[in-house]
């Protein structure tokens, strides 16, 4: 059974489903285009600091991940919460 508290966490989190996902294709985007001017970059100038420039990139994707894995959970949270919706309103009861 879930407290009042974390069925609002839950809510919040399928509402912010679409939003999930759009920030984990964006992050991958910006990620994979600042690898490949970062890549460029090293292939111009010799002497470019590549490190610190890939790390960037590294952490960015790491966050498409991350988003990408609230988008996931959001997904199976709401297809949990409507089944029980459904299981319960056949049977009358109010949740």
């Amino acid at each position: 059974m879930l407290t009042e508290y974390e069925q609002k966490l839950a809510i919040k989190a399928i509402r912010r489903k679409k939003l999930f996902l759009a920030l984990s294709i964006t992050s991958v985007i910006v990620g994979l285009g600042l690898a490949a001017l970062y890549s460029w970059e090293a292939y111009a100038e010799p002497d470019f600091d590549i490190g610190i420039h890939f790390v960037l990139v590294i952490l960015i994707l790491l966050n498409a991940r991350q988003n990408l894995r609230q988008y996931n959970y959001a997904k199976i949270l709401g297809a949990i919460i409507s089944n029980k919706n459904i299981a319960l309103n056949k049977l009358n009861f109010k949740i």
